[in-house]
């Protein structure tokens, strides 16, 4: 498999989205207001963001399979 021009760029932003993601479920005490799941936590719409990061690294993930590789 050879990866075309890009494929290293658009796997460091799919790590970066899966890395956000995980950091929206992080608890802080500091947040005045609780996320939609109940608890104080890193992001106020935890349920909300944590999907549509890992929706976009997902989506990076079949893009860079399908259009930035090349079978031999």
């Amino acid at each position: 498999m050879k990866k075309k021009r890009g494929y290293v760029i658009l796997y460091i932003i799919t790590i970066l989205f899966t890395l956000a993601a995980v950091s929206t479920l992080i608890p802080q005490a500091i947040v005045s207001k609780p996320c939609l799941l109940g608890y104080n936590a890193h992001c106020p719409f935890t349920p909300i963001g944590t999907i549509l990061c890992l929706g976009m690294a997902g989506y990076l993930c079949v893009l860079r399979k399908k259009r930035f590789t090349e079978h031999e």
